[in-house]
């Protein structure tokens, strides 16, 4: 938190200061006199009664006071936002080793799936582009703030098949997104990478772009399948996977299942492109302020605590 006017703070302090010294000088006024009139039966009653209340009273009249003091000094919040001009590239393995079934039904129906959720959880007004790599990469959808387009793109993502080029489907999405803004990649894969340019080479050409690389591991180590019509084990690079991610200052998750892809990109959808923003806390400091002390005089005139 910040304030335009940290001076003013001083402001809340003294009113404090006062309203407190004030509330003691009442009670002790209320105390001298219930001592100079009552009786002892009635003292003892009075000293045997709750304190609480009255405690909880001042603790709110000094809090409301406080927070109207404050509003004074022009509150401000720093806040993670969604960007106005956000573009994300979601980067889809369409590779042969997709078709294993380690993550129900397949890894490339899975991803297919979380994909869904991905564009559908990002923020109204972020541009989003879909390209798919196998043996090559391929743009399916340009960069659009229609997610209604970018969805029906999905069903144009092509059957797996072929080797595995991430590095040419990193440099196809950088080449897709602006020079400018709030940018992100988003590569969903098993990370075996066998083919094209060194993806760890462009990761590091987005970082000097300012462009992050998230990386979605999808697959297993230990399921002792095969990829369909081979003699390979269906594994996951995770090694290189994380490398791209620390080379292009973003992170890395795995999914060993449907439900954990699916978790991943839907997070990615709604945290991928933000921004920090200051936000005006004044008007929120000063309602509260006020309400409290509302609250609290109708509260002690209920209770009897204040004439």
């Amino acid at each position: 938190m910040s304030f335009t006017n940290p001076a003013l703070l001083l402001v809340a302090v003294l009113l404090c200061l006062a309203c407190s010294f004030l509330l003691r000088w009442v009670q002790g006024r209320k105390s001298a006199q219930t001592l100079a009139y009552t009786n002892l039966a009635f003292l003892d009653a009075a000293v045997a009664a709750p304190v609480w209340p009255g405690r909880v009273l001042v603790g709110a009249l000094l809090l409301s006071v406080a927070l109207l003091g404050s509003a004074l000094a022009g509150p401000h919040l720093t806040a993670r936002v969604p960007a106005k001009d956000g573009s994300v590239v979601l980067c889809i393995d369409t590779s042969g080793s997709m078709t294993s079934q380690d993550v129900a039904p397949t890894r490339a129906e899975a991803a297919k799936a979380a994909a869904r959720t991905f564009i559908s959880e990002l923020p109204a007004g972020t541009k989003v582009g879909v390209v798919t790599f196998s043996t090559a990469a391929q743009l399916i959808q340009p960069l659009t703030p229609d997610h209604q387009a970018a969805l029906d793109a999905l069903a144009r993502i092509p059957e797996p098949n072929g080797a595995t080029a991430i590095g040419d489907a990193l440099a196809l999405a950088a080449q897709q997104l602006p020079n400018t803004g709030h940018r992100a990649v988003v590569l969903v894969t098993d990370g075996v990478n066998n083919n094209g340019v060194d993806p760890l080479e462009v990761a590091k050409f987005l970082a000097t772009k300012h462009v992050p690389v998230y990386t979605i591991g999808i697959g297993t180590n230990d399921s002792g399948q095969l990829i369909p019509g081979t003699n390979e084990a269906a594994t996951i690079d995770e090694d290189a996977l994380r490398a791209l991610a620390d080379a292009g200052g973003g992170a890395y998750v795995k999914a060993a299942d449907a439900q954990q892809l699916k978790s991943a990109l839907a997070q990615l959808g709604r945290t991928t492109i933000l921004e920090k923003k200051k936000i005006d806390a004044a008007m929120p400091f000063a309602f509260a302020g006020g309400l409290l002390l509302i609250i609290t005089l109708f509260g002690g005139m209920a209770m009897g605590r204040i004439p």
